[in-house]
């Protein structure tokens, strides 16, 4: 090829096109830039493995008693070999990571997922654990899902999710995985925990249902942002008993929901999803999009490592922003002001939290906004944004807990 000849190259599975050519490689020429998208791309990565944990990717919080892969040998040899359903494999139990950045959940009940696998282009059943229980078409791992909520229940009735109960949707961020909204998870489970205890003294105490934690994973970096938006509505549609529901959303997955939350305005939303949404807690969102993703944009290797969903988030931001939608709830922002630090992004102007600015996390129509001066990618670890969150989400205020 040429100086200035490029080519268009056309992605038969992901449907959309780009140009290669020569220029693409100019920029790593700029030293910087290149620093800025391997510190990016290792950073989001080295934190994406030290979440890791399967049993609690799948928001069940297991006992410090109970065993890593079931012994329920009955339901496990019925589900390994399927002679009844040919759309089902032949399958080896082998533990799984739970879908580290390539497979997206489409169904959840009691951290059993259905999950596709972009790549491979294939289904799978997990279970609380992340143990492969099954593989084959969607059809007959939704199947194999219907059976397994079957015989739980039959077994044990209180094991149905109830309609009464809390639902709390945690979706990570780009390069990231459920695990890094574990702190959320814990956070909730002990804030009801708490008030149960407390409301027990009192001789007209109710006992309240217990929070459903449901985090969501998504293969950010391999597919387009509307696809993990349908399937994250997949999620919350088929939650048995069409309970209400909150989200959190660290980066990107307030981008997803927001996604979600289009579609639903626009295709039509038959399960009532939207007007069963409560409240809403957005960390970090590139809410105006990402002038770093921009920037680094300009390397030719940024769409490779982050996929269609980072490049949305920059150059292509402009072009696809009217695809997002506003929750129609309550929702709060907290953004990372870490201006006070001695290290700070050169490529971003005003005050921010080193990947995104505060004015771009802003959206009109919020109900609450704070900041906290931490980097973007500790958001879901800070102590004092995790219970601003869980506060939020129970009717209080951000600056409850941040302004102390």
């Amino acid at each position: 090829m040429g100086i200035t000849e490029t080519k268009r190259i056309h992605n038969s599975h992901r449907m959309h096109f780009r140009l290669e050519g020569p220029w693409v490689m100019r920029p790593l020429s700029n030293p910087l830039l290149i620093a800025g998208l391997v510190l990016f791309a290792t950073g989001s990565w080295t934190l994406a493995q030290n979440e890791s944990s399967p049993a609690l990717d799948s928001g069940v919080m297991p006992s410090e008693t109970e065993p890593l892969i079931s012994t329920d040998e009955g339901l496990v040899r019925s589900f390994e070999t399927m002679p009844h359903d040919p759309l089902a494999n032949w399958n080896l139990p082998l533990p799984t990571t739970g879908g580290i950045q390539f497979w997206t959940d489409h169904r959840w009940w009691n951290g059993w997922r259905v999950q596709s696998n972009s790549t491979l282009l294939h289904w799978r059943l997990i279970d609380p654990n992340s143990i492969r229980r099954g593989w084959g078409t969607k059809e007959a791992m939704l199947a194999m899902l219907e059976r397994v909520r079957i015989e739980k229940t039959a077994m044990d009735p209180s094991a149905e999710l109830s309609s009464e109960a809390p639902v709390f949707v945690l979706m990570h961020g780009l390069m990231r995985t459920p695990g890094s909204m574990k702190p959320f998870a814990k956070a909730i489970q002990k804030r009801f925990s708490d008030f149960q205890q407390k409301a027990s003294d009192s001789p007209n105490h109710t006992p309240q249902q217990s929070p459903v934690i449901v985090p969501f994973t998504y293969a950010s970096t391999r597919d387009p942002l509307s696809e993990h938006a349908s399937a994250l509505r997949e999620v919350i549609e088929n939650l048995p008993g069409k309970p209400r529901w909150n989200a959190i959303g660290h980066s990107m997955g307030n981008i997803v929901l927001r996604t979600a939350i289009a579609q639903w305005q626009a295709q039509g939303d038959p399960h009532g999803a939207l007007e069963r949404l409560d409240r809403v807690v957005m960390l970090g969102p590139p809410n105006q999009g990402s002038s770093f993703a921009k920037k680094l944009s300009q390397l030719g290797l940024f769409e490779q490592i982050t996929g269609d969903s980072g490049m949305t988030l920059g150059p292509n931001w402009r072009e696809l922003q009217t695809h997002f939608g506003v929750p129609p709830c309550p929702f709060a922002v907290i953004a990372g002001d870490v201006s006070s630090l001695p290290i700070r992004n050169p490529w971003l102007e005003g005050p921010n939290d080193g990947v995104v600015t505060i004015e771009e996390t802003k959206l009109d129509g919020m109900r609450d906004f704070a900041t906290a001066p931490v980097l973007h990618s500790f958001l879901t670890q800070d102590q004092r944004c995790i219970d601003a969150t869980v506060e939020f989400l129970m009717g209080g205020e951000l600056q409850s807990v941040l302004a102390k």
